[in-house]
């Protein structure tokens, strides 16, 4: 029987088509002993991804060793990757490993690695090279066998023209880039992650029934853009049902920090209804189509240069009837106007703020 790799144990959820194919590019990637950079937005899950790669590969029962560059000053990114003997700065009592040494034999995440310092970029490319480094303060030469996974939000190789990252190094460390697919890409990977979080979250709040989403608020989840990615939706979830005195949840908070209390903007009016405290989004509204043929016939009035835009007219009215007629549902709704799910994601990315009105 073979020995259990913790990977597999928190291995992340998904069952879309560009998801699934993220996973099977980083079970390739992870057999191969280079360097690789993981590219994702906030939230996205760039360290559950880098997880994956150190146990799905053969350095899996050496050291997963992580670096959070953004949560370190610059001058002590060195010490902290490199170590340091006694003496070689202030408040330096004694000799400290620094993580080179500690993820020896298994791997090394740089979590923001677009952060790092220019001159500690020279000393990780001389690893990478020669796979030899010195601690600060030591003149005396360390070997080296780490495997480097990077990861960043940022453009790397727009660093690189800027002169604020080394084309040598994204060279050495760019033998594979794996672009994590954001939450809004994922289709009903949405559903599935909500009810996941939902779940965990009764469990937590020692709740006996397990919580059902509404259909406006399955409605809401899909239509929502989710900057914030996987990490916003579990805080929206969570919030959801802690908030909730009964199994169905009927609604969400997409935004806690809107005031309940903020001044009104002068020349508008509250109106005689109280504003409600737990804002949300909704799903768009049912748009008419045209009434008939005579409307459509009236388009011959339009000049031949209007073509364009009464093209863009004519999607508008059809995308925005096919998510109210199936509450927001974009798979459901790339079936009804017979496109594909890749089709219709194209023209509701190009009239995302359009349909937003």
């Amino acid at each position: 029987m073979s020995e259990e790799r913790p990977g597999y144990a928190q291995a992340p959820l998904g069952e879309s088509e560009v998801f699934l194919n993220f996973q099977q590019a980083l079970s390739r990637a992870a057999k191969v002993n280079r360097s690789v950079l993981v590219v994702g937005e906030r939230g996205s899950g760039k360290e559950i991804a880098a997880t994956r790669l150190h146990y799905l590969s053969p350095r899996w029962q050496n050291s997963l060793v992580t670096v959070n560059c953004a949560a370190l000053p610059p001058s002590l990114i060195e010490p902290e990757l490199f170590g340091y003997e006694a003496g070689a700065f202030t408040g330096a009592n004694k000799t400290r490993k620094g993580r080179f040494e500690e993820a020896e034999g298994g791997t090394l995440f740089l979590d923001e690695i677009g952060l790092i310092p220019l001159e500690v970029q020279e000393k990780i490319l001389r690893v990478v090279e020669y796979g030899t480094f010195e601690r600060v303060g030591s003149s005396k030469t360390h070997e080296s066998d780490v495997r480097i996974v990077g990861a960043t939000n940022a453009n790397i190789p727009e660093l690189c023209a800027q002169g604020k990252f080394k084309d040598d190094l994204l060279d050495r460390l760019s033998f594979e880039v794996l672009f994590l697919p954001p939450l809004r890409e994922r289709g009903d990977d949405i559903l599935l992650l909500a009810h996941y979080f939902a779940s965990k979250m009764a469990l937590e709040c020692k709740r006996d029934d397990m919580p059902v989403l509404s259909p406006a608020v399955k409605a809401q989840l899909l239509a929502y853009p989710w900057p914030g990615n996987v990490r916003e939706l579990k805080n929206v979830i969570e919030r959801a049902v802690y908030r909730s005195d009964s199994q169905v949840i009927h609604s969400l908070t997409f935004n806690p920090f809107e005031n309940p209390f903020a001044p009104i903007p002068a020349g508008q009016s509250a109106g005689p209804c109280v504003k409600d405290a737990t804002p949300s989004i909704h799903a768009p509204s049912p748009v008419p189509a045209p009434a008939d043929e005579t409307s459509v016939s009236s388009w011959s009035t339009i000049p031949l240069d209007g073509f364009e835009h009464a093209k863009e007219q004519l999607d508008l009215v059809f995308l925005k009837r096919a998510l109210a007629e199936h509450e927001g549902n974009q798979k459901l709704a790339a079936t009804a106007l017979k496109l594909t799910y890749d089709q219709f994601r194209g023209l509701y990315r190009k009239y995302k703020d359009l349909l937003a009105e």
